[in-house]
């Protein structure tokens, strides 16, 4: 079983469809652990702020395997493929790490490097996992986040209540 955890983002209906694919991920993937939910300034491009989160989940499943999971509840939020890199999203979930691994895996590139380039995936992240050690730097999280130049993207906590889905 690998530890996994998941960057989420929205700016479209964010309260909606983050709490769409909370549902979903606990769905798939049963228990979650969920950083506290940051609003930030789009980056990259003028929009709407975003909702942005960590998710960190356990799978026995293929990182390919996971990344078809993540597109099928994108795609169920309304995801427009079609739309510019950097724009509006209605929901974003990307793999951060899966445990230690580094490196291409199954097309995905791991840690994937906003890691280590974004406040609104390093704060969560550090937030969850904050010794965890960052497989490419052998720094942890926690000190990569504290050594993030914080005044370079403002981003502020947001209240956020979202229930795990009651199962029948």
């Amino acid at each position: 079983m690998s530890l996994v955890y998941l960057s989420l983002g929205s700016n479209i209906e964010r309260e909606h469809h983050i709490g769409a694919a909370l549902d979903a991920l606990a769905d798939f993937f049963g228990d979650l652990e969920i950083s506290t939910v940051y609003e930030s300034i789009a980056v990259g491009f003028e929009g709407d702020s975003f909702y942005n989160l960590v998710v960190g989940i356990n799978s026995d499943l293929a990182v390919s395997e996971i990344t078809k999971i993540l597109k099928h509840i994108e795609d169920c939020n309304g995801r427009d493929r079609s739309a510019p890199k950097f724009g509006p999203r209605s929901l974003d979930i990307d793999i951060l790490t899966v445990d230690a691994l580094a490196g291409e895996i199954d097309g995905i590139n791991l840690p994937r490097n906003e890691v280590l380039k974004n406040a609104f995936v390093l704060q969560p992240l550090a937030e969850l996992a904050a010794d965890m050690l960052h497989p490419l730097t052998g720094k942890t999280i926690g000190q990569h986040w504290q050594e993030f130049d914080k005044a370079s993207q403002q981003l502020w906590s947001v209240k956020f209540d979202w229930q795990p889905p009651v199962k029948g």
